[in-house]
């Protein structure tokens, strides 16, 4: 089986899964830091809630959402960002300063760049949605 970005995978089928207007996806394979980026989804108010379920493949996840994505994506290769540079990365991958977010790994767990702002933490970028 060829090396997948589990992340990359996410993201693409949550846009997907958006573009095609409907209230739920699967996602196949899971990892750590997966659920993580959906715990960051689902407490920013994109996603509504989420299921992982194990079945010794590498689980799933079964996502339910909210129609409140209109482009999401993961971020590669993963941009190294200081606390003082959010704003640069937000004209990049944002359409305006006030939608959306930046998803952000820092030593702290993985948060939105706005957390992170609030924090004083840099970290890598992984994804952006608005």
């Amino acid at each position: 089986m060829p090396a997948m970005n589990i992340l990359a995978n996410l993201f693409v089928t949550l846009d997907n899964t958006e573009s095609r207007r409907k209230d739920e996806c699967i996602v196949v394979p899971t990892s750590k830091l997966a659920i993580e980026v959906l715990h960051t989804l689902k407490k920013d108010g994109y996603i509504n809630d989420f299921e992982h379920i194990e079945d010794n493949r590498g689980g799933k996840f079964k996502i339910k959402l909210l129609a409140k994505i209109s482009k999401c994506g993961s971020i590669s290769p993963r941009f190294k960002v200081k606390k003082t540079e959010y704003t640069k990365w937000e004209q990049q991958f944002l359409p305006s300063y006030s939608r959306g977010m930046l998803i952000v790994t820092t030593n702290q767990g993985v948060m939105s760049h706005h957390e992170a702002v609030n924090k004083g933490l840099g970290g890598f970028l992984i994804g952006y949605v608005y």
